[in-house]
């Protein structure tokens, strides 16, 4: 079983943020599978099952917003016994221009509130992250930037950006990690 994580803040007003270009990912997926998610409030997020393959994969939306994402990344692991090295998060990067995708296998939370609670709670840098695109940031503070929607002339920009990621991502769940490093960073 595998575990896709698209992180980003529930409600109406956070929609088209930037911080939730993960959610933006999730719901691409959903859309292209023809799925509707349905809310766990056990396992505090949004979750769809679906096939891939013979792999059975969870796709949630954690509903803990963005700095507590780890408390249901982590509760979907263990209530499904899913392994750290069959999950996938899915989120947003500042220091990514809009358009550019970059997988990772691990590394630290590079300053972004959600990946430090998915740390945190894993108690572990060891998971693949598809990092998004949001950039280049403005000469404003970062909580700022991300919360703010995309602008009318970076949609067409944003929604290519969102059907790569959603591919990649589908793509990552056959694939070992350095390949999917080769084919969309």
């Amino acid at each position: 079983m595998k575990l896709i994580a698209g992180l980003g803040n529930v409600g109406e007003k956070y929609l088209f943020t930037r911080h939730n270009a993960g959610f933006m990912v999730a719901d691409k997926i959903a859309l292209d599978k023809n799925f509707q998610f349905r809310e766990d409030k056990k396992l505090k997020c949004f979750l769809a099952k679906f096939k891939s393959g013979n792999e059975d994969v969870i796709l949630i939306k954690p509903t803990t917003f963005m700095n507590l994402s780890g408390e249901a990344v982590s509760a979907v692991m263990n209530y499904y016994k899913i392994d750290i090295k069959d999950i996938l998060i899915i989120y947003d990067d500042i220091s990514l221009g809009l358009g550019r995708l970059r997988f990772r296998a691990n590394g630290s939370d590079g300053g972004h509130n959600g990946i430090k609670s998915i740390i945190k709670h894993l108690n572990s840098q060891n998971f693949n992250r598809l990092k998004i695109g949001i950039g280049p940031q403005p000469p404003i503070p970062s909580e700022a930037f991300v919360l703010q929607n995309f602008s009318k002339e970076q949609m067409p920009e944003l929604k290519t950006s969102i059907t790569k990621a959603a591919e990649a991502a589908l793509f990552s769940l056959d694939n070992p990690i350095d390949k999917v490093q080769n084919k969309y960073n």
